[in-house]
């Protein structure tokens, strides 16, 4: 019972957190890169990137560290160390970006983040990068995680050249549960770190892929 009441807890704590399941913004739009398609075979190992976050991806990180926070500083006392570390390392927002740009830097010469497309098409590089990010995590009211990654990739007159992505999608079972011991709970919890993971693994098969054909 009292592991029960402990989970319940932190539902309530982590209802308070906006999902954002609004739909990967057109980023053509909101960027103002042109629509046209170019050729896949402009991407070569050789060049340098410039990398943007869209909107969607700098709402998504700000939903993770409000997430984030709340797991790992609400009710400290009252919580199950187990059940608060499985919620705590399974909602890092530093993991995917620092998975995505490391995938980059891997795979081409140079990787230059830019806060805003002005300053990127200044620095003239090869090629350009919008990294779209989208995750979804546990709650109360949802038992759906969810994590998408897609790098839509331009060339230096910023047309359209494809996109690499990794997209993962579980049903995990019900935490907020009655009969659960605190481990097989923070089990279940830290699936959500497996579905970035996986989701995180294909971004890299898609991008190798995607350079290879270059």
């Amino acid at each position: 019972m009292r592991t029960f009441i402990q989970v319940a807890l932190m539902a309530l704590m982590l209802g308070t957190v906006v999902i954002k399941n609004a739909a990967i913004a057109d980023d053509l739009h909101t960027s103002h890169l042109l629509p046209i398609i170019g050729s896949v075979d402009s991407l070569q190992h050789t060049q340098s990137v410039g990398v943007l976050l869209s909107d969607n991806t700098r709402d998504n990180l700000s939903y993770l560290e409000r997430y984030h926070d709340m797991a790992l500083n609400g009710a400290k006392d009252a919580l199950d160390g187990r059940i608060r570390q499985a919620f705590v390392n399974s909602s890092d927002p530093e993991l995917a970006i620092d998975w995505l740009m490391s995938s980059l830097q891997g795979t081409f010469l140079s990787v230059t983040f830019y806060d805003n497309l002005d300053a990127l098409v200044q620095a003239h590089p090869d090629v350009v990068v919008m990294l779209d990010t989208h995750n979804q995590l546990l709650t109360q009211r949802n038992d759906v995680v969810e994590a998408r990654f897609i790098a839509r990739f331009y060339d230096a007159n910023l047309q359209y050249i494809a996109k690499a992505e990794g997209s993962v999608r579980k049903q995990v079972p019900s935490v907020w549960v009655h009969d659960k011991a605190a481990p097989e709970i923070a089990a279940q919890i830290e699936q959500q770190r497996d579905v970035q993971l996986d989701a995180l693994k294909q971004f890299d098969a898609s991008l190798k892929a995607l350079v290879r054909a270059g």
